[in-house]
């Protein structure tokens, strides 16, 4: 079956030469008509390689931009060939791409969808700060967005035209910024984001490239700033009514 839209697979990859191939494979082994890109963002390892054995159209970055920059250079990418929907598939084998025809499902009602690892499917879990930073993150964004959210960190997302638009001019380069900030900031400009339920898989090989840590520190510090706002933003509102 081949797909009615342009669709670009947009894998961002560093360092990921032990899982890339298959995660490129697993793609194209769908027979849907996807395009694959990968963006090595500047790998010492042989990533842009095996990718391109794997059948992938490859975008070598000379030096680590960090997901957010990798996925910026991708949706640049969709944006300049035309492509109807751009969708992020990770390198290191958690999303599924059996997944992909249901993310992208969600865009017939959205600008942007999210597979969501919170939503009653796979045994996807986070403890302590990190979880509660989660569940803080998604409650605020599904004010702003008017709709429920359970997961906005997921990197599983789809975005239609418009969304790729919004995402070349602005998507953060900071670890979770291009998951949260990017978000935020296209809800702001007006598009609508919907969620569909995912479950994730263990990463094959490797470690992640931010420690569990580091991570907690940024949501807790994003949740805290995007409360500020938002609530800054109702106190103006009453002011001025």
């Amino acid at each position: 079956m081949v797909d009615s839209f342009r669709t670009l697979v947009i894998v961002p990859a560093w360092n990921e030469e032990q899982n890339v191939g298959n995660t490129v494979a697993e793609i194209l082994d769908l027979d849907e008509g996807y395009d694959v890109v990968v963006v090595d963002d500047g790998s010492s390892d042989d990533t842009a390689r095996v990718a391109e054995r794997a059948g992938a159209r490859v975008l070598v970055l000379p030096f680590n931009m960090g997901v957010g920059g990798a996925m910026r250079t991708g949706f640049t990418f969709a944006q300049r060939h035309g492509y109807d929907r751009a969708i992020q598939v990770d390198a290191d084998g958690q999303h599924n791409p059996r997944d992909i025809a249901i993310v992208l499902e969600g865009l017939e009602h959205a600008d942007i969808s999210i597979g969501a690892r919170f939503a009653e499917i796979g045994d996807y879990k986070a403890r302590g700060p990190r979880r509660w930073a989660m569940k803080m993150l998604a409650t605020v964004l599904s004010r702003v967005g008017r709709t429920k959210l359970t997961d906005v960190t997921s990197g599983f997302r789809a975005g239609n035209r418009d969304a790729i638009d919004q995402y070349v001019h602005y998507y953060p380069a900071e670890y979770l910024g291009d998951t949260v900030d990017s978000l935020v900031s296209a809800l702001h400009a007006g598009l609508t984001v919907t969620q569909v339920p995912v479950a994730m898989r263990p990463r094959a090989y490797g470690r992640p490239s931010q420690n569990p840590f580091g991570a907690t520190v940024y949501l807790l510090r994003t949740t805290f700033a995007l409360t500020l706002a938002l609530l800054r933003g109702t106190r103006s509102g009453k002011a001025s009514a």
